[in-house]
């Protein structure tokens, strides 16, 4: 009996020297990096249909919401006559992908920690891609 209480309170001697002597010096963050397409991203079968779902909601980037119109028929002029939304020289400065990824606040899609599916990997890749109406 006696053992097991010395061995105890060496043991717990030992977590308390441990755990004082344990100091946080830096936090290292770690982005997971986005997986590079390559493939050519088409706006109107790969990104609007992600708008139409996510984006083009009442209330939102619809007919009468809020700017740019993401509707299926608006979207490509709504993205492309504003410099600020899309970034051929700097796609990562887009105003468009600077949303989805929380540079920008709010994030968007609105109310999602993350957004659905691969967005800011083809939003990205569009972009870089030369933002064309295909």
């Amino acid at each position: 009996m006696k053992k097991i209480i010395v061995t105890t309170f060496a043991l717990g001697l030992m977590l308390v020297v441990v755990m004082t002597g344990c100091q946080k010096d830096t936090t290292l963050i770690i982005k997971p990096q986005l997986e590079e397409i390559t493939d050519t991203v088409s706006f109107i079968k790969d990104l609007v249909p992600i708008f139409t779902k996510n984006c083009a909601l009442s209330n939102c980037h619809a007919d009468g919401g809020r700017a740019p119109n993401l509707t299926a028929s608006k979207a490509y002029n709504s993205l492309i006559n504003d410099p600020d939304y899309i970034n051929i020289k700097d796609p990562e400065s887009s105003e468009l992908y600077e949303r989805l990824t929380g540079k920008i606040i709010p994030a968007m899609p609105f109310g999602s920690t993350n957004n659905p599916s691969n967005i800011n990997a083809l939003v990205l890749a569009w972009i870089k891609q030369g933002a064309k109406n295909n």
